[in-house]
């Protein structure tokens, strides 16, 4: 059932290169998710953001952060030594 639910809400993500020159958007609308996300870096107050964007729903909400925690979860991280990084001058 959870991963039906986090397709279902991929789904509401979409890449158009003729929208918004390929950024991932909220199927429907010209919202990029970077300033959904953006937008909840700065302020949890989902009101707020419904007020900005009252086309937005709570799905809409959450599939732009399934659609994040995707790309994080995806991401390969290779461990430095502390030794290899240069000091700040």
């Amino acid at each position: 059932m959870v991963t039906e639910t986090k397709q279902t809400l991929r789904e509401r993500i979409v890449i158009n290169p003729q929208i918004l020159v390929g950024k991932p958007i909220v199927r429907g609308t010209r919202i990029p998710v970077e300033i959904v996300l953006a937008h909840l870096a700065l302020d949890l107050d989902l009101e707020s953001l419904f007020a900005d964007y009252p086309r937005l729903t709570p799905d809409d909400v959450r599939a732009c952060l399934s659609y994040a925690a995707g790309l994080v979860a995806d991401e390969d991280v290779f461990p430095i030594a502390v030794a290899d990084i240069p000091a700040a001058e």
